[in-house]
């Protein structure tokens, strides 16, 4: 634990470099067209309760409960430093019940930051860190809708009409950084996450909440760099930690950069297969080739003993101070990671350019078959995202099927919601949004999760364009 003299050390260096940094970036064109602040990205400006939606199709009559997205969302847009991934977040969702959709709900999360702006007045509860904006990622913890970010922010509890409630530190339990992407393990009900915070760089840690929603360990992990881990996963033994080359950047940060990580060509890429219960000693480190990893597909342990990681990678990231992520896809691989020889050998399942892989969540961490990405744009679309069929990975045959939504349709990620509790896997609906560039409006997207190719079982259409978000879930009743 830091003593009062480096605490107040560390306030007070924090406080001198982001002076310059504030100064840095007020230099900068505040008339500057930004890619993450125009075109589909551009930021709705009221929040909205809809109720007369219409619908193309039938919905169907077993989905009950609510498609939340979450995405950033700027109240006063300013493109001098900003980047895609710091905006105030915005939760966007459609609530369904009985083969109809009641209603659609867009609102922003009540944090200090945005009330400091002239927003909504600020939610109550505790706050780990005065950059309280939380914008990635919306689950069910515990029966509660919690809004989640990486890196500094405790979650934003929301009620079932998407208003923020509280802020919370699940009861004074949680004292490290949380994570956008814990992965609950349907076997057990615990989520797994690695959390990191840019002004502790010298360590990450492994945090786990029960089924009931308290954090059962914190679990302090020592790495170099301060890397930036946005995804983590969990097989039977192990909970798999992604240490790879895009790291805090002081150069970033000093130049007025609000997301001051980058490319570092002197971190060792490596992952580590750090056992459930055990301690940062027990952790082996496999080292790999240079690369990226936002999202897992799904990781299990084979008869062999080794894990098995499905992901979307990146050959870089970040290498060239980009406004948003900027790296050539890699497509989906298959990682192999071997602890008995501490290797990891790479093979690609699809060489397409795809990001946002998700699983049928009843098989997380375990032997599994189905997983949908969504595809990419190969010319390097400075918005990042574009008019891309949404894919199905057969992993058992190799086979690969698509949906093509249309010219003008932009997609986001999409979720796979199971036909019913105990249905065979893949068996169930996909559904997300998808942005009509020619009527600058939105559709809420099922489909057939077995008919990839087939028209939509159902379109819900929201007179205007959501913004492209980041993740969102299907929050059953």
């Amino acid at each position: 634990m830091a003593s009062a003299v480096e605490t107040a050390i560390r306030s007070v260096v924090t406080k001198g470099v982001m002076a310059v940094a504030n100064l840095n970036r007020a230099r900068g064109n505040a008339n500057e067209e930004h890619a993450f602040l125009t075109g589909i990205h551009t930021p709705m400006r009221e929040e909205l309760s809809l109720t007369d939606l219409k619908v193309t199709g039938a919905i169907p009559a077993e989905l009950s409960g609510r498609y939340v997205r979450i995405g950033p969302n700027p109240f006063k847009p300013d493109p001098r430093g900003h980047h895609w991934f710091v905006g105030d977040g915005m939760v966007h969702g459609v609530r369904l019940q009985g083969g109809k959709a009641l209603w659609y709900h867009n609102r922003y999360i009540r944090s200090r930051v945005l009330e400091a702006e002239g927003g909504p007045t600020a939610a109550p509860g505790p706050r780990r860190s005065p950059r309280d904006g939380v914008n990635t990622n919306v689950i069910k913890i515990a029966g509660k809708i919690h809004a989640i970010v990486e890196a500094g922010s405790y979650p934003a509890q929301l009620d079932g009409n998407l208003e923020t409630i509280a802020y919370t530190d699940f009861g004074g339990t949680l004292s490290a950084p949380f994570s956008a992407h814990p992965h609950e393990d349907p076997l057990t009900g615990e989520f797994h996450a690695i959390t990191y915070d840019a002004q502790t760089p010298d360590k990450v840690w492994h945090v786990v909440l029960s089924p009931e929603g308290k954090v059962t360990r914190e679990l302090a992990i020592p790495v170099q760099h301060g890397p930036s881990i946005h995804e983590c996963t969990i097989t039977r033994n192990y909970v798999v930690v992604f240490d790879l080359p895009v790291t805090f950047s002081m150069k970033a940060l000093i130049s007025g950069e609000k997301f001051p990580y980058a490319w570092n060509r002197n971190h060792q890429a490596r992952v580590g297969l750090l056992p459930r219960q055990g301690s940062a000693d027990d952790i082996v480190w496999c080292n790999v080739d240079p690369c990226y990893v936002f999202h897992v597909a799904n990781s299990y342990e084979d008869e062999q003993g080794r894990v098995i990681v499905d992901s979307a990678v990146y050959e870089t990231m970040f290498e060239d101070g980009a406004d948003g992520p900027a790296g050539r896809s890699l497509g989906m691989e298959r990682w192999t990671i071997d602890p008995a020889a501490m290797q990891v050998a790479r093979q690609t399942i699809d060489p397409t350019p795809q990001e946002f892989p998700r699983p049928d969540e009843r098989f997380f961490g375990q032997p599994y078959r189905f997983a949908w990405a969504m595809g990419l744009p190969d010319n390097d679309d400075p918005a990042f995202l574009g008019e891309q069929p949404l894919y199905r990975h057969d992993l058992a045959t190799g086979a690969r099927t698509q949906h093509d939504f249309g010219p003008g349709r932009v997609p986001g990620e999409f979720v796979f919601v199971p036909r019913s509790a105990d249905a065979p896997e893949g068996e169930g609906w996909l559904m997300g949004y998808v942005i009509d560039t020619r009527t600058e409006t939105t559709d809420l997207v099922i489909l057939d999760a077995a008919d990839m190719a087939a028209p939509p079982v159902a379109s819900v259409h929201i007179p205007h364009r959501i913004p492209p978000g980041f993740h969102g879930n299907w929050l059953a009743d």
